[in-house]
């Protein structure tokens, strides 16, 4: 009797397989996070990190090209959302409240329902920390912080109906609040992880208050 065909391996649907691909990039994330912050960026290694999610090293470099990719991954991506929030801010907000607006709903709908994981706001504000005392992540990092200034220039610029190369304003701008933005995530501390999202946009705002009397207020008495 002739043997029967093998039953064809059961077809995921295409939503299940970003979504299981999406938990195994977010437990890879979570698991450097850990390790980067347990041990250290430089005494940990791809191995570890795979292993630590049971995947392969090969599985690993499906995800991310290095240790970098994976450690910068989470402000990658809210980098990537701030900037969603901007291009959808209403065309009659003038610059800097856009920008504000921005920045404040970006950290508001990431930190909604993330208390934990990757994505929380206590996972990213670490890596801030530790990306600060480690020079390879922080050139990296600098370098994509540098184009995302770039990026946010030339959106101010056309909302405004601006050139950027005749008009240094959105650049001033987006120089400025970027330069806010890292004085508030330096300034924050651990005792203030209770906070949430809104403890550090709460931060944001104190130091945003800020900008306009550093910049042309008087000082002294």
């Amino acid at each position: 009797m002739a043997a029967q065909p093998a039953s064809p391996a059961p077809v995921q649907e295409p939503g299940l397989r970003a979504r299981k691909k999406q938990r195994t990039r977010d437990a890879l994330i979570e698991a450097a996070h850990r390790l980067f912050l347990g041990q250290g960026f430089a005494r940990t290694t791809v191995d570890e990190i795979a292993g630590a999610v049971d995947v392969s090293q090969r599985t690993f470099f499906r995800y991310f090209a290095n240790k970098d990719e994976v450690a910068l991954a989470v402000l990658a991506e809210a980098e990537d959302h701030f900037i969603e929030q901007l291009q959808a801010r209403p065309a009659e907000e003038n610059p800097l409240r856009a920008l504000r607006a921005a920045i404040v709903g970006s950290w508001r709908e990431r930190g909604a329902g993330r208390d934990t994981g990757p994505s929380s706001v206590t996972a990213a504000l670490e890596l801030i920390q530790m990306i600060e005392t480690t020079p390879t992540l922080l050139a990296a990092h600098l370098r994509r912080v540098t184009e995302q200034e770039r990026v946010v220039t030339l959106i101010i610029a056309e909302r405004e109906g601006l050139d950027p190369a005749e008009d240094l304003r959105p650049a001033v701008l987006a120089a400025a609040f970027g330069g806010v933005l890292r004085a508030a995530h330096l300034s924050w501390s651990a005792d203030q992880e209770d906070a949430g999202p809104e403890g550090m946009i709460a931060l944001i705002d104190r130091h945003l208050d800020l900008l306009g009397p550093a910049l042309v207020g008087d000082w002294r008495p």
